[in-house]
């Protein structure tokens, strides 16, 4: 597997290694052993499915307060997605920023998205399903978003008018929120 930094340290690419003959393919997508090797002691305890009809589709930005907040390994295993992390942890040198990845059933790169992280994504392409870990279980109580558009992150979707949830429609801008992540 190989490891491909971003502009955000804590926010990591991974390149599985492929293995393809005239009957198809095999990866690894997880080693809990690989992992750790490779400096990622995260605990996983949950796999997550979603599934989206339509290109243009933008869920996020989500996350979840101290103390259930969630790390997370993402993947797209059918059509494209631009998948988006921003750095929510006050006084990080890297606080508002955000990385932008373009996960694909073809690339098979995953995405690392630590913890004090809003993570979300947008469908390139028709019937988009994305997989991926979480290390710690849902929590309504401190579920949350932010917008997408919010200014202060100005993240670049390349798009002007998504198809986005209620919740998603509602979400406050950063300055209005209630994140409680330190660095």
């Amino acid at each position: 597997m190989k490891v491909v930094k971003t502009n955000i340290e804590e926010v990591i690419i991974f390149e599985p290694t492929i293995f393809g003959d005239h009957r198809g393919w095999f990866m690894e997508t997880y080693s809990k052993e690989k992992f750790k090797e490779l400096g990622v002691n995260t605990d996983f305890i949950q796999d997550n499915h979603s599934f989206s009809a339509q290109k243009g589709t933008l869920r996020g930005l989500h996350f979840q307060l101290d103390p259930k907040a969630q790390s997370k390994l993402v993947r797209c295993t059918k059509g494209e997605i631009l998948d988006v992390a921003v750095d929510l942890r006050k006084d990080s040198p890297t606080y508002k920023k955000w990385v932008g990845v373009k996960l694909t059933e073809s690339n098979k790169k995953q995405l690392l998205i630590p913890m004090g992280f809003a993570h979300g994504f947008l469908t390139l392409t028709e019937d988009v399903e994305v997989q991926y870990k979480v290390n710690e279980y849902y929590s309504p109580l401190n579920d949350r978003s932010i917008r997408f558009d919010d200014p202060e992150i100005g993240v670049e979707w390349g798009i002007e008018n998504p198809i986005l949830s209620e919740k998603d429609l509602k979400a406050p801008n950063l300055s209005d929120s209630d994140v409680n992540f330190k660095y």
